[in-house]
């Protein structure tokens, strides 16, 4: 059964991105039924219109159709120089804060550290988690914070639910711009099992 959730939940994330249903309501298999389901979507981290590409060029000039003209005036050591700081820099890890909601290495921690991502998941979906394992160790993280002073916002936050928590120090994502708008939410259609009583 939870392969069919798996494959379902992948039919309604494909049709989401693709932007086309997968199933029309008389082609649904028998014995299920299309139904709308909320997802949470983290926003883009970085402007994404803007990767890979050399803003030197996309400067606005007369030359290309512009009505404004901006010049820069700059060796070009200057100009290499940014290049080469780009480019050792792309996969480049940031040190920042996160807070641990989850670390054991129990026989069943494997299962435990699930169980804890997804009820934290649905608890919080304006924060981003992260279940890693390290030998011997299965650990949930959550939250990606340049300060402890952040980190420790959001511990307070979640304490209740989670009351074993502490902050860490550990390589993070670059958090998201905007905070207030961390996440987008969309509607898809999903297959699930008519339930019948």
């Amino acid at each position: 059964m939870k392969r069919t959730y798996t494959i379902l939940l992948f039919i309604a994330l494909l049709s989401f991105v693709t932007g086309k249903e997968m199933y029309a309501q008389e082609t649904v298999p028998e014995g299920y039924v299309l139904v709308d389901s909320v997802i949470y979507r983290p926003v883009a981290t970085v402007d994404t219109t803007l990767v890979g590409k050399d803003v030197f060029l996309l400067m606005p000039s007369r030359e290309m159709g512009s009505k404004a003209d901006v010049k820069i005036n700059q060796t070009t050591d200057v100009r290499d120089a940014m290049r080469r700081q780009v480019a050792e820099n792309e996969g480049r890890a940031m040190s920042g804060y996160r807070v641990r909601i989850f670390f054991d290495n129990k026989q069943t921690a494997r299962v435990e550290s699930e169980e804890t991502l997804k009820r934290f998941e649905s608890l919080y979906h304006d924060v981003v988690a992260y279940r890693t394992y390290a030998n011997p160790y299965f650990k949930v993280t959550v939250g990606d914070f340049r300060t402890r002073s952040e980190a420790v916002k959001l511990l307070e936050r979640i304490k209740g639910a989670f009351p074993s928590a502490f902050v860490v120090k550990e390589n993070i994502e670059f958090p998201v711009v905007d905070k207030d708008n961390a996440y987008v939410t969309d509607t898809v259609r999903v297959l699930r099992p008519v339930v019948s009583l």
